[in-house]
């Protein structure tokens, strides 16, 4: 079962930029593309431990013929894929990713609640 967090209207945050968000106690990557399609990742790069990647460059690359959203760490410029948190210059990494989407307006990131 997923657990959603209202985290910020649509409206604030830019196109093509991040906001960082707190959700169950992690902070959390919110990114708006050109096209207002919306992505949440970790916002701790792997590269670096830096907490910083809502402050990357929100763009896209091509990879094997097909158009992918990235967003660019800070740090040290690596590529993640933002539907699948893979870094596309070191497909070993990966940054965990959360589901996004918007509901009355607002935006909300998911975890996946466990029983216990």
């Amino acid at each position: 079962m997923t657990e959603w967090t209202a985290v910020c209207r649509l409206d604030d945050i830019q196109r093509e930029r991040g906001v960082c968000a707190l959700v169950a106690g992690d902070q959390v990557a919110v990114v708006r593309t050109f096209d207002d399609e919306l992505y949440a990742m970790s916002q701790r790069d792997p590269f670096s431990g830096a907490m910083v990647l809502s402050r990357g460059i929100v763009g896209s690359r091509v990879v094997e013929g097909e158009t992918v959203p990235v967003l660019q760490s800070p740090m040290f410029k690596q590529a993640f894929d933002l539907t699948s948190g893979v870094c596309l210059d070191d497909p070993a990494v990966t940054v965990p990713v959360h589901p996004v989407r918007m509901r009355d307006g607002l935006v909300e990131v998911g975890t996946v609640a466990v029983d216990g």
